[in-house]
């Protein structure tokens, strides 16, 4: 008989071929090794809070002990020992204090009720060595889902431009861009004439919100926390290189693909934009 799943150990051992006292001996001595290094993880985290789990993993292997970095994570995160980010010079990622055009805020009362109607965009740093990196990223408001991003030691108009180019890419299947709203903060990075001629060519209608307002744009500045706190605060990025491709992993395979988001349902951005797309279109097909 299977109870909750599981076979129970008797038949399994006989199926195996394997002594029972064996079975018990190694899995009691897998769970005592378990419990060691989970011991030794929480000792050195306490003992150097500062350190994260990849100084740890370095810290347990020099000892001789090898213990996979992903593991030393997991149990730094069961056990609530993940470095705690510090209160740090903050650079300043908006830049509105320039004589370029303003746009007005359209995306005020917009909600939308399908993919490509408002696009959200905002950038933020990383610390990163002894400076910083830059993250620029665009939201589809209707799904969560980020269409575009970019990374760069230089916070300025490429920046934006390269996350913009990653999003008309990205949703160009879904036809033509004329009435999508753009909103973003009034930073320099988007009223660049680079940037603003991007938009235009696309028929994309440009919003920017009001001077010091936070909440005029907090859709974009929600997902930049839910990045800190779930990604950056996680991590310690040696090179560039790394910082890349760990971001990357996290904003395409882990935010838009499995993260289960509240305000769609509890379901990850992409299924939702495919669900509702199915759905949209059955909707237009003929009664039989």
């Amino acid at each position: 008989m299977i109870t909750n799943g599981e076979i129970p150990k008797k038949p399994a051992c006989e199926a195996l071929d394997l002594n029972r006292s064996t079975y018990y001996f190694k899995n009691k001595n897998q769970e005592k090794n378990e419990s060691a290094v989970k011991e030794e993880v929480r000792q050195l985290a306490l003992e150097s809070p500062a350190y994260g789990y990849r100084r740890i993993a370095k810290e347990l292997a020099r000892q001789g002990k090898t213990v996979n970095h992903k593991k030393v994570l997991r149990i730094m995160k069961e056990e609530k020992l993940t470095v705690k980010p510090k209160k740090r010079f903050k650079p300043a990622t908006t830049q509105s204090n320039h004589g370029l055009k303003i746009y007005p805020n359209l995306a005020k009362r917009v909600v939308p009720d399908a993919p490509n109607e408002l696009w959200v965009a905002d950038i933020t740093y990383i610390y990163f060595l002894t400076g910083f990196i830059y993250l620029a990223a665009i939201i589809d408001r209707f799904s969560r889902k980020v269409v575009g991003w970019a990374l760069s030691k230089n916070i300025d108009a490429q920046l934006a431009v390269d996350a913009l180019q990653m999003a008309l890419k990205e949703r160009a299947p879904f036809g033509s861009f004329e009435g999508l709203i753009h909103h973003s903060d009034r930073g320099v990075q988007y009223a660049s004439q680079a940037y603003v001629q991007n938009l235009k060519e696309k028929g994309i209608l440009i919003s920017m919100s009001s001077t010091g307002n936070a909440y005029d744009n907090a859709y974009a500045e929600s997902w930049m926390k839910t990045f800190k706190v779930e990604e950056v605060y996680m991590n310690e990025y040696e090179t560039f290189e790394q910082a890349y491709k760990d971001i990357k992993n996290f904003i395409e395979e882990v935010y838009n693909k499995k993260r289960l988001h509240s305000a769609i349902g509890y379901v990850p951005p992409q299924e939702y934009e495919q669900k509702q797309l199915i759905t949209a279109k059955e909707s237009f097909l003929p009664v039989q």
